[in-house]
């Protein structure tokens, strides 16, 4: 087992170490200031404890704290060149964070379905055989270049809100037409789970995908000449490039670091 720990049990933090903790293959370290942040996730971790230092013992640490206290965090650990810190910490370029401790690191994007081990995350830097372990135990991930995670922030980190959206509005359309709410969340819900799958697994361009699921005259093909008629791309793609701007102006905050 990989002896791990996650610092900062926040949203992303708590559904890191859940997800590791299902995957069975980690002992995790759990450590944040607040009890009941500890408490939330105390099922779903070996240890947990307010002791920094203490989660500097595991060979991989998560630093999953708000990027103004990154630098804070970093004076408290003393960690060596065999170990692995593992940043999430929006914004926080991988120069900033290196220099300021001895270990490898690596910095990732990742996203809430850690939890469920169906995590989308973006990575970078010197990923290890145990980081590659790890990531694929909480889900899928890419390998990309430190200048493109502003765009990853935004497409997989804030990613989830934007799908839980469509979600929210396909169910309230479903309740609308006669359906149960409970019964239409399920169905909106699955009905994007399984799509996801279905363009994660299939060698079919999203598009052609699209004309596989509309039959001429069919019901599909009304309801996509309505979408293809609207501005919905476009929306979507405005709320991706405003969440890539805020990412880089965290970013810039760091410049002179």
């Amino acid at each position: 087992m990989v002896a791990t720990s996650v610092i900062g049990c926040g949203n992303m933090g708590s559904a890191l170490v859940t997800g590791l903790w299902k995957s069975g293959n980690h002992t995790v370290v759990a450590c944040d200031l607040d009890p009941a942040a500890r408490e939330a996730v105390a099922e779903y971790c070996t240890e947990t404890t307010d002791d920094v230092s203490r989660a500097g013992e595991a060979d991989v640490v998560f630093l999953a704290v708000k990027p103004d206290v990154v630098e804070a965090v970093l004076e408290e650990l003393d960690l060596s060149a065999d170990q692995t810190l593992v940043t999430i910490a929006a914004g926080v370029p991988t120069d900033f964070v290196a220099a300021r401790t001895d270990a490898s690191v690596v910095r990732i994007m990742p996203n809430l379905a850690a939890e469920t081990r169906d995590m989308a995350a973006a990575a970078t830097g010197d990923l290890s055989a145990e980081v590659r372990e790890l990531l694929a135990d909480v889900g899928e991930y890419a390998e990309i270049a430190e200048e493109q995670m502003d765009i990853a922030t935004a497409v997989n980190g804030s990613g989830p809100a934007f799908v839980f959206y469509f979600i929210q509005a396909m169910t309230e359309a479903g309740v609308a037409g006669g359906l149960d709410e409970e019964e239409a969340e399920v169905l909106a819900a699955q009905t994007f789970k399984g799509a996801a799958e279905t363009v994660l697994r299939d060698d079919r361009t999203a598009d052609e995908l699209i004309d596989a699921v509309c039959s001429p005259n069919g019901t599909t093909i009304e309801g996509m000449e309505v979408l293809w008629d609207s501005d919905a791309d476009e929306t979507l793609a405005a709320a991706v490039a405003a969440a890539e701007a805020r990412s880089e102006e965290l970013a810039a905050a760091f410049d002179d670091g």
